[in-house]
């Protein structure tokens, strides 16, 4: 079922599109580019994000195959609103060195396993506890904010060399994490059939 697109977003869009020139990036990177973008009303993050487009088509591909998506908090789900998420927050208890984000991570890996689309966007601590384990992950949207662990769990996430996007600076946050999932979920399954309309059509 075709997504419908509201005029204000098309419009949006456009104004975007007339500040940027995302033309020139792979079909992918520039529709989680632009959706990010979309979401904070920010440019910068042209500059500051890191993704792969490879990276991007074997997630997408995964997404549409129905692998599960787990985000650290619920604000991340709400964003997410065309595929159910995995959030295990409510579960999880703090303990010694232990941050409830951080539990809830390892709680939801125990229900997923590996080959999820794990989407993070609030605790940076969260971002830590997965790159600890072996989640064998589809893909990891680590955007977390914060002047505290945020640049710095990123920047171990690109360096762990697991399928990622993330962004260089201590900015990020729920609506710009769920807006990168959400641009893998609108973009035309690999089979053909529409999961909402192309970016490239907005």
């Amino acid at each position: 079922m075709n997504r419908v697109v509201h005029p204000i977003e098309q419009e949006s869009f456009r104004r975007l599109r007339a500040r940027l020139d995302t033309s020139p990036l792979p079909p992918l990177t520039r529709a989680v580019v632009e959706r990010v973008i979309h979401s904070a009303a920010d440019l910068e993050y042209a500059s500051d994000l890191v993704v792969d487009e490879a990276d991007l088509v074997r997630a997408h591909a995964a997404l549409h195959a129905g692998a599960p998506v787990v985000v650290d908090v619920e604000m991340v789900a709400a964003g997410i609103t065309r595929r159910e998420t995995v959030c295990r927050l409510r579960d999880a208890v703090a303990g010694p060195g232990l941050t409830r984000s951080a539990h809830a991570v390892r709680l939801a890996h125990e229900q997923v396993g590996p080959g999820a689309l794990w989407v993070i966007g609030c605790a940076p601590t969260a971002l830590e506890e997965l790159l600890a384990l072996d989640a064998s992950p589809a893909l990891v949207i680590g955007l977390p904010v914060g002047f505290v662990g945020a640049a710095e769990s990123k920047a171990a996430l690109r360096e762990s060399g697991l399928p990622a996007v993330s962004n260089v600076s201590e900015k990020g946050g729920s609506a710009v994490a769920a807006a990168a999932l959400n641009a893998l979920l609108y973009h035309p399954a690999p089979d053909g059939t529409p999961s909402g309309k192309p970016e490239e059509t907005l």
